[in-house]
């Protein structure tokens, strides 16, 4: 194996890396994600467009747009017609594995009042456990308004039960049962104490639903020696997401039409009008061909063939104490750059020509590169990767920067991978 480069991070990685901890603690959830992404883009010029208007575009043009608050499309249009120079697009989710609010939210146990949640994704459970928690969303109000919220304070902690009345644990390991162990603490009464009362005086108006999440309240921020490592919440995927519009903002107009989506629901299959599963990346990609006055119906399968799709998530880095979960020959660390991801069975939507384009970014960024695929005994997770090429026929590369602690509530990352992943997207958008 190569000698992987120094991980101490340089002063732009640190500047970088603590920019990266203030875009996540803005994004506590996907819609706030969007928000958050959408006000860098705005301050950067990009025009938002809605889907309901006639969109008109010229060449060079900036905008984005957004579908059902959680997801986001932005773009800047090539200087040749898409279906001549096509897209170079870059996908990533705004979603995280955490715990949802139920509808009806309030229960009593005990005489505690609590909240009923439900799992989102697939969180690491023990994490969750005596954590100081809020949460956050978006609520819809009765005068038809939606309103974002990210509750102040610690309202919410999961207590674990105490070892001595839990003698076995040592033997038997800890068991959680979502239903029964994972319901937040909210009140030491079990009248009068609900979701009405953390809302009171955060909205203005009665509240008529939610799309709501746990949430840790404890900063994101920079440690290790050196500061090297971001230690953070909801890095599976907003690294990919902060990198990818970093990298669209750092880039000039090109032949191609550079996109980047970010969509919601990959945690839960992406099987939504907003997920990879669904149709809103090629409803943008058609658009933005017929907004250019293309009105020709073989314009999108050209566009498309002459396409390639970065589909950057999180990967995972090899973990010290269990270094034998890696396939030998392929153990990606912190510090080393973007991780290539492929498997045999399509987990992953890497083919040798993708791989080959993304390694020759990499190169063009001077960014080193790394290589993950699982154990043959162990089976894999996916991306949305896979969804959008069976969707839309794109060439596609499966990628991400490494992590450790994965779906954890607090993840960690190494901060000179950053500025490697958003050179390495910036040479893929700007890429002939």
């Amino acid at each position: 194996m190569a000698e992987l480069p120094d991980a101490r991070p340089s002063a732009d990685d640190l500047t970088a890396g603590e920019d990266l901890c203030a875009f996540i603690d803005a994004s506590p959830s996907p819609f706030h994600a969007v928000a958050e992404m959408a006000r860098r883009l705005e301050a950067d010029g990009f025009r938002r467009l809605d889907e309901r208007d006639r969109w008109a575009l010229e060449p060079g043009d900036a905008g984005y747009v957004i579908r059902d608050g959680g997801s986001i499309a932005a773009f800047r249009v090539g200087t040749a017609p898409a279906a001549e120079a096509g897209f170079r697009v870059v996908g990533a989710h705004t979603d995280s594995p955490t715990f949802r609010v139920r509808p009806r939210a309030e229960v009593s146990k005990a005489g505690y009042g609590q909240l009923t949640v439900e799992v989102y994704g697939g969180p690491l459970h023990y994490t969750w456990l005596d954590r100081d928690l809020t949460l956050a969303g978006r609520v819809a109000l009765a005068d038809g308004r939606v309103e974002l919220v990210h509750l102040p304070g610690a309202p919410l902690r999961i207590p674990t039960l105490a070892i001595h009345l839990n003698r076995d644990l040592y033997e038997k390991g800890l068991k959680l049962n979502p239903q029964l162990h994972l319901v937040p603490v909210l009140s030491a009464r079990a009248e009068g104490a609900g979701l009405a009362d953390l809302l009171e005086g955060v909205v203005d108006a009665d509240v008529t639903g939610w799309d709501l999440v746990l949430v840790d309240t404890q900063p994101s921020a920079l440690g290790g020696m050196d500061r090297q490592f971001v230690l953070a919440p909801r890095q599976d995927n907003l690294v990919s997401c902060y990198a990818g519009v970093e990298a669209l903002l750092d880039t000039e107009p090109g032949p191609a039409t550079q996109v980047v989506v970010c969509n919601d629901h990959e945690e839960v299959g992406s099987r939504s009008a907003e997920g990879a599963a669904g149709p809103f990346l090629e409803d943008v990609l058609r658009r933005l061909i017929a907004a250019a006055g293309d009105a020709d119906p073989q314009s999108l399968p050209r566009a498309v063939a002459g396409s390639v799709l970065v589909s950057a998530d999180a990967a995972h880095a090899v973990h010290p104490n269990h270094a034998d979960s890696h396939d030998a020959e392929h153990r990606p660390r912190l510090g080393g750059g973007p991780v290539i991801k492929t498997h045999a069975s399509q987990a992953y939507a890497t083919d040798a020509r993708t791989l080959a384009w993304f390694t020759a970014r990499c190169a063009d960024a001077g960014v080193p590169v790394q290589h993950f695929t699982n154990r043959a005994d162990s089976q894999s997770g996916s991306t949305i990767g896979p969804l959008t090429a069976t969707r839309l026929g794109l060439p596609t590369v499966d990628v991400g920067n490494p992590l450790l602690s994965m779906h954890s509530i607090r993840e960690q990352s190494a901060a000179v991978d950053l500025l490697h992943l958003v050179g390495a997207l910036r040479q893929h958008l700007v890429h002939a």
